[in-house]
């Protein structure tokens, strides 16, 4: 099956985006045509800085290698590397009326937050992402929960130019974890887990053992002392459930068994002491890349050579089924 996910170059990367979507990447890879793409088109439709972006797209490179994407088994680049994005993108952009872009629920967002940045990139911001995904003829799309809609978008792209156009795009499939998609705030467990909190909140993946002990040890939970997954009434102890039991490859019932006898501190050292054994190689891996940046640009080039062969196919196609050259 062909698999294509992609991630905007920007902040650091928590627990939840490793377990919410790149440790599907890496599971995926093994059995799978795999091409990973930082996206960073889709990175200047907010505001940036262009001086360090460079800096940004090799410090997430190694941040994905670091914690297991492997370019022996996957097609790993940037996404500026393969222009086919963009071109497609335009094509894309003449079939799509505005009024469904306009409803997208991520314009309305972004265009709150940066007020004073809303720009035409930011409404085709989706007509560029169905194009990512489109243009590798993509089955599978390993995406968060708050993805769908964006991937609902690109299948109807897909399905309103097969119609116009006859049969040109796969329609591609969503793949969502049924668990760990949305890991909720150390501090507030009503709210995901996000890369904009306080950082109290947010478990970051290269963060040394004393801060990963003492996030995990200050983490909300509740005035009982049953350790048991209950995300209506527990919400706190049921998300460090969700992530010791992801971090373990232990079942839910099976952490609730192991834990049946013990108190919460006891529970969340465990907890911090798993982590830090999962955690500690990410990092170490991470500082031996940053030493290596031949080997790291080397790969993205490689992964780009790769995506621009199944791309170039894929444009002679829609260029000819549109009537161009």
């Amino acid at each position: 099956m062909r698999v294509f996910s992609g991630i905007r170059p920007s902040g650091e990367l928590h627990i939840g985006n490793y377990l919410g979507a790149i440790k599907q990447w890496i599971d995926l890879q093994d059995n799978n045509d795999c091409l990973f793409c930082i996206v960073d088109w889709h990175a200047i439709t907010t505001p940036y800085n262009e001086k360090n972006m460079q800096d940004t797209i090799f410090d997430f490179a190694c941040d994905y290698l670091a914690v297991g994407l492997d370019p022996k088994k996957c097609s790993f680049f940037v996404q500026s590397d393969v222009k086919e994005h963009a071109e497609l993108a335009w094509l894309l952009g003449t079939i799509v009326p505005v009024g469904e872009l306009q409803r997208m629920t991520q314009f309305k967002d972004k265009s709150k937050k940066h007020s004073t940045y809303v720009n035409a990139g930011l409404l085709n911001y989706p007509i560029l992402m169905a194009a990512d995904i489109l243009l590798y003829q993509t089955d599978i799309v390993p995406i968060g929960k708050d993805q769908v809609q964006h991937l609902e978008f690109a299948r109807n792209v897909a399905e309103k130019f097969n119609k116009k156009f006859g049969k040109t795009f796969k329609v591609p499939e969503s793949l969502v974890p049924k668990d760990g998609a949305t890991i909720k705030s150390l501090q507030n467990p009503d709210k995901k887990m996000s890369k904009t909190d306080d950082g109290k909140g947010c478990l970051f993946l290269f963060e040394e053992p004393e801060q990963i002990r003492k996030k995990i040890m200050a983490a909300e939970t509740d005035s009982e002392t049953k350790i048991k997954y209950d995300d209506k009434n527990k919400k706190g102890i049921s998300n460090l459930l969700v992530i010791y039991s992801l971090f373990s490859g232990l079942a839910l019932k099976d952490v609730e068994k192991k834990f049946t006898a013990a108190q919460y501190g006891e529970f969340k050292k465990a907890l911090a002491d798993l982590l830090i054994e999962k955690l500690t190689p990410f990092r170490e891996r991470k500082e031996e890349l940053k030493e290596n940046r031949a080997f790291v640009e080397e790969t993205l080039r490689c992964g780009a050579q790769n995506a621009r062969t199944i791309a170039k196919e894929t444009m002679e196609i829609v260029r000819q089924k549109m009537g161009l050259r």
